[in-house]
């Protein structure tokens, strides 16, 4: 917001008005100064101001919610629901200072606003308090919450890169996810955001595990791909990009490390964006959600892949995140791998913005191996080995007029498993879940 002074904001009145005519101008009556300064003093009482006049200030932020009609193959309802910690609606403050040429120094505070976190309803919660709300022992069903996803400093180089301190994503955060450039991102990714928490219908009538723990992170944080999403307290470095390319590093408390390495351009009518990261924890005391739910797991690598491509021309997209999570115990699991591919048309049909279509598919391997399992069968089972499944449809339309878009998209989930005894497959299985979403957000 700009922070106008009284000689700058009675400047303007006079250009804007003073010139109509000459003859006005040279007497503007004995009330105008007084008229002058009672405007003045109204636009400082209603404008949102800076604390200095040194750093800038910038608001911005977006507001989402969606409809959801879910069959879990047992039961059936529908919820109104926020898109999510990290997706949710917040708002930002950013701003920055010049400190000589070629150097400033700024500042980000993200603050999100959750009525209903989408991560955590289910079928016998239909209202959740925020994540991290429930992380900290604050669960109030709901009422939801305000939480800090963001507040650090950083010092930036035009040569040099930036370096930010505080809570932030680290460099592997949505590092597959961010290339998607079509306007589908936030109805279709490959986090299971308003699934998580959902039960697993049993054939028997009876629930077992959730859907995201399907294709579980195993407590690293994130739900099928971009474990270890959450944002984190870390030092994080940033370069500048040449031709295209960029790499990012940071390091937090209680070791954890990460890099990535990102590609956006154009070439011959095509849009293109690859991202890589490699994030390694050895100690999972870091993470807010291990730290809170009390989880001890081994030391965790994931690698993970992003790759988008766009015909300019014609607006056909097409979309691929690979991740892939490495357990290191002795004797411990298989490396547990998830693809995604989305693929569609980004086009104009009306005066409105841009409509996308678009079409999804998710297979995870082996994400809910070690799970005891009680399908209506004496004692328990054990999972050996598990594949997931979720394919989907949907259409965005973008308002540009307004910063905002809608949504319409169904999806289909559907989990097969083995197991130590195979009592679990004997007894018919998991039911699929099944779920249309209306939803939009607005940006400001």
């Amino acid at each position: 917001m700009k922070n106008y002074s009284l000689s700058a904001l009675v400047a303007a009145g006079l250009l804007a008005g003073g010139l109509a005519t000459s003859a006005s101008a040279a007497d503007l009556g004995g009330n105008c100064c007084a008229d002058l300064e009672e405007r003045i003093a109204e636009l400082e009482a209603t404008t949102a101001r800076k604390g200095n006049r040194k750093v800038s200030l910038t608001v911005s932020g977006w507001v989402g919610q969606q409809i959801t009609f879910w069959d879990d193959g047992g039961e059936s309802n529908t919820y109104i629901h926020d898109l999510g910690t990290t997706l949710g609606s917040h708002v930002k403050f950013t701003g920055s200072a010049q400190i000589s040429p070629g150097w400033s120094a700024g500042y980000v505070l993200h603050i999100e606003a959750i009525s209903n976190e989408g991560l955590l309803i289910n079928q016998d919660t239909p209202n959740a308090s925020s994540l991290y709300n429930v992380l900290s022992g604050d669960n109030v069903a709901g009422q939801g919450g305000t939480q800090v996803l963001q507040s650090y400093w950083f010092v930036k180089s035009d040569h040099l890169g930036k370096v930010s301190i505080g809570r932030q994503s680290q460099a592997s955060d949505n590092t597959a996810i961010l290339v998607d450039g079509s306007g589908s991102l936030v109805p279709a990714n490959w986090v299971a955001f308003d699934t998580n928490n959902f039960a697993i219908r049993t054939s028997g009538g009876g629930t077992a595990g959730t859907w995201g723990g399907a294709q579980s992170c195993f407590g690293m944080g994130g739900a099928w791909g971009d474990c270890n999403g959450l944002t984190q307290n870390v030092v994080r470095y940033d370069s500048p990009t040449f031709a295209g390319f960029s790499l990012s590093a940071s390091w937090g408390d209680d070791d954890m490390w990460d890099i990535a390495a990102r590609y956006a351009g154009e070439h011959h009518g095509f849009k293109v964006a690859i991202a890589g990261a490699y994030n390694e924890v050895s100690n999972l005391d870091y993470n807010n959600l291990n730290s809170a739910l009390g989880v001890a797991v081994p030391d965790m690598e994931y690698f993970q892949l992003g790759v988008y491509v766009q015909h300019v021309a014609t607006g056909l997209f097409g979309l691929y995140n690979y991740g892939t999570l490495e357990i290191d115990e002795p004797g411990g699991l298989d490396d547990v791998d998830t693809h995604y591919f989305k693929g569609g048309l980004r086009t104009k049909f009306n005066h409105l913005g841009a409509t996308i279509f678009y079409g999804e598919y998710l297979r995870g391997n082996d994400g809910a191996v070690g799970a005891e399992i009680d399908n209506g069968v004496p004692g328990t089972d054990t999972i050996t080995s598990s594949e997931l499944d979720v394919w989907g449809l949907g259409v965005v339309q973008e308002i540009d007029a307004a910063a905002m878009s809608v949504w319409i998209k169904y999806r289909n989930l559907s989990l097969d498993v083995g197991s130590e005894e195979g009592e679990i497959a004997e007894s018919g299985g998991f039911e699929d879940f099944n779920y249309v979403g209306v939803g939009g957000l607005i940006n400001f």
